[in-house]
């Protein structure tokens, strides 16, 4: 029998909280980066200062399994891949061979 079900009882948030919460974490690391930078300016030390770490993340950064399986959902987008660029560069350089011909003509 599949287990798909057995995990109803936990509710997972959703999509909009877990963003909140990067950002409301991004936010307060980022602000005690400045109180540290202003505390250094003032003339304390900075090996006495404690740098700030993140105290939460998401679930890809947790399990480096999710994070492979996250990054293959995504589909390699063909304009980027090194043989588009090729054929594009080969289609441009006869284009420009056809027209020169076209005008001797």
């Amino acid at each position: 029998m599949s287990q798909r079900n057995e995990k109803e009882e936990i509710i997972q948030p959703t999509k909009e909280e877990l963003r909140a919460h990067a950002h409301n974490e991004r936010h307060r690391i980022h602000s005690e980066m400045q109180s540290i930078t202003e505390s250094v300016r003032q003339g304390m030390e900075p090996e006495d200062l404690d740098e700030p770490g993140a105290n939460w993340k998401s679930v890809h950064h947790h399990d480096p399994e999710v994070g492979i399986q996250q990054s293959r959902r995504q589909r390699i987008r063909h304009w980027k891949t090194k043989a588009w660029k090729r054929r594009k560069a080969q289609r441009a350089e006869r284009a420009v061979q056809i027209s020169t011909v076209i005008r001797e003509l």
